[in-house]
């Protein structure tokens, strides 16, 4: 599974670490988690996140 990083803060988004805080358990793929969660650091949508190279 990819990483995906926030263009805005540069969060990544593990999907073996997923985000519990946030309810989205490890091994979620990217494209699993729900259209309106947002980054934890800065709080953009899933739409400021670009694959990690």
């Amino acid at each position: 599974m990819d990483k995906y990083v926030c263009t805005i803060c540069g969060y990544v988004y593990d999907p073996e670490i997923g985000d519990p805080d946030s309810g989205i358990e490890p091994g979620t793929a990217f494209e699993d988690i729900p259209e309106d969660w947002v980054c934890p650091l800065c709080g953009v949508g899933k739409d400021s996140f670009e694959k990690q190279a």
